[in-house]
């Protein structure tokens, strides 16, 4: 069975969400919340939640601020925020503070579907239309990694974890954290999924 949380203060689009992601997997039972504080308690009762769709306009802890709770407490479960806030800067914060995935409230049920099933196979879903950094050549010129830097982000873009990552270099699970974080930092990024985002967009090349 596979469980996913819909986290949506407004009751029919969430009844409506909760009837259409049926369809995401064969045995998918989605559980809905609506407002953060029954969204945590869902998660302390369903360990096995594997995916998280969020509403950022939420009453009182904001959906925004509710990402940063869950980034922190569940970092293994990928949130995809779904919001009728569809501007670019919009989509940027929440992909900066670890969102999986970004859905406009514009979209068709089954484009939704078919972002969730993207994120479910490790990829980071952004709306078509939406650049999250542009793409000038002049910014691959800025990207100073140290080689070591270079085959850390080279072996994150083939999937490797940090601990397979540290067994393949030689070194330990810390000095891989650290090197992320110096290539974050180089990137602009604060985590492995925007890492992937900005390799993609300023076109790196190993």
């Amino acid at each position: 069975m596979f469980k996913l949380l819909v986290i949506e203060d407004h009751a029919l689009v969430r009844e409506g969400l909760l009837q259409a992601l049926r369809d995401l997997e064969r045995g998918t039972r989605p559980l809905g919340a609506s407002d953060s504080e029954t969204a945590l308690a869902q998660l302390e009762a369903n360990p096995d939640i594997e995916m998280i769709v969020l509403d950022l306009m939420l009453p009182g802890l904001s959906g925004m601020s509710l990402l940063g709770v869950l980034r922190k407490r569940y970092p293994s479960i990928p949130v995809v925020v779904l919001s009728a806030l569809e501007d670019p800067d919009t989509v940027q914060n929440v992909m900066r503070h670890g969102a999986s995935g970004f859905v406009g409230k514009s979209s068709s049920s089954k484009k939704l579907i078919n972002a969730l099933r993207k994120v479910l196979a490790g990829e980071v879903y952004v709306p078509e239309s939406y650049t999250m950094l542009k793409e000038n050549p002049a910014q691959e010129s800025k990207i100073h990694l140290t080689p070591t830097q270079t085959r850390v982000l080279e072996l994150l873009t083939e999937g490797y974890s940090n601990r397979e990552i540290a067994e393949l270099l030689g070194v330990t699970v810390g000095t891989v954290k650290m090197h992320f974080f110096n290539i974050y930092k180089v990137l602009n990024v604060s985590s492995r999924a925007q890492a992937l985002i900005a390799v993609k967009k300023l076109k790196v090349r190993f």
